[in-house]
């Protein structure tokens, strides 16, 4: 076996100022990591869930101060330069040891501080992000700052506290978690190390593997299949003929995701899913009481790399604005695995669209009902596709196979290009 190639890397410690007790995690990132790069590990270290803006101030390499703000769309009407395109090592040097005139921070309402100091060079194997020590768990999002989660920490540790339900209940909103289950000073080294290899895979992704391909598209590419030159006939109604309906849904493995007899399209989620949205990909349509396959459906029926970029650009490029933000924010869930409590999923949809200047056809916001239909939408599209690893539990947070992670990095990219 060749020996694994290292590259230069900062060794840092980086504490959050104010913290009680302190906060802190020891990090070996690369010299060449980028400063959204940098964000994404901190955010990854400290258990942050990258809601809100982040900016450094520091003073660089030839002493020149700086202001850097992220994401860049935030650096509209502001004195401070974007965070993109800018490298770790134009702001740091890592042979000068101690504390750094540099500082992130995170969240600019709660005003999260960041300060750094230099431990000294190291060497790290490329592709890689490290902690080796640390301490304590990272703040709770939207707890008000330090101060006020000093005030989280003191309350619900002790169950006594005049205020404690009502913070037990702000605790559980905010978490998704009991409150019995908080320990401030939980820190898990190795879970930590698992979360930043995840985050390396994102940042510096390897091509799909063939076997990746055919795992991501498979369903897709079997129903294309499955399809002869004339078609497959429909009933009266228009739906897929009830054996058809078995057939794919033994084909497909779909009884982890549906109960019942699978004989009718109609009762049979799944498979109707996948047909309208094969539809909707321009991949089949309907004639004359048929199913069948369209001119790009007949290109993309060997499967391979040619339907992978074709299902990815799909997916990064749906026709409707509101439909790209709602991928986005799936994606995103998912790369991070961030996934929201399912009742809080259609609040933050609709909440973004209306954000982002989305209304009605009538000029209203955006309700939560059709927030959710949208999430609905969006996650139906998802899973037509083979990207997360089975799972025999309903309630299991997803975790996404490499083909998978690959996948949404590739409509990640087109949908940050639209």
């Amino acid at each position: 076996m060749q020996p694994t190639a290292t590259v230069p890397a900062f060794d840092l410690r980086i504490s959050i100022t104010g913290t009680e007790p302190e906060v802190w995690r020891r990090l070996q990132l690369p010299e060449t990591i980028t400063v959204p790069e940098f964000h994404r590990a901190l955010q990854a270290a400290f258990g942050w869930e990258n809601r809100h803006l982040y900016g450094i101030r520091c003073t660089d390499l030839r002493g020149e101060g700086r202001v850097i703000v992220g994401p860049d769309e935030a650096v509209e009407d502001s004195y401070a330069e974007p965070a993109s395109g800018v490298a770790l090592v134009e702001l740091l040097d890592a042979k000068r040891t101690g504390p750094a005139d540099f500082e992130y921070e995170y969240d600019f309402g709660d005003a999260w501080t960041h300060t750094v100091e230099l431990m000294g060079p190291v060497e790290l194997p490329e592709k890689t992000l490290r902690c080796t020590d640390g301490a304590n768990r990272g703040p709770v999002e939207d707890s008000g700052g330090p101060h006020g989660y000093r005030r989280i920490v003191e309350v619900l540790g002790d169950p006594g506290h005049p205020e404690y339900e009502d913070t037990a209940s702000w605790y559980k909103f905010a978490t998704g978690e009991d409150a019995t289950a908080f320990a401030p000073t939980a820190f898990d080294a190795g879970a930590l190390n698992a979360r930043l290899d995840e985050l390396a895979l994102q940042l510096w992704p390897e091509p799909p593997t063939d076997v990746e391909i055919d795992a991501v598209v498979h369903s897709v590419h079997w129903f294309l299949s499955q399809v002869p030159a004339d078609g497959l006939p429909l009933t009266q109604d228009g739906y897929l003929k009830p054996a058809f309906v078995r057939e794919t849904f033994d084909a497909l493995g779909l009884d982890d995701r549906w109960p019942g007899k699978a004989n009718r399209e109609v009762q049979t989620l799944p498979v109707l899913q996948l047909r309208e949205q094969l539809q909707a990909w321009k991949l089949l349509r309907k004639s004359k009481g048929r199913l069948l396959l369209s001119p790009a459906g007949r290109k993309m029926s060997d499967g391979g790399q040619p339907l992978w970029d074709y299902l990815a650009n799909a997916v990064g490029n749906p026709p409707e604005e509101a439909a790209a933000t709602v991928n986005g924010l799936l994606v995103q869930w998912l790369l991070d695995g961030t996934t929201p409590r399912w009742d809080e999923r259609a609040r933050i949809i609709a909440d973004t669209l209306n954000v982002e200047g989305f209304r009605t056809r009538t000029g209203a916001p955006i309700p939560l009902d059709l927030g959710r239909d949208m999430y609905l939408r969006s996650r139906g599209t998802l899973q037509c596709l083979q990207l997360t690893v089975p799972s025999d539990r309903f309630t299991a947070p997803p975790v996404l196979t490499d083909g998978g992670r690959k996948f949404l990095l590739q409509v990640q990219g087109l949908l940050q290009g639209r």
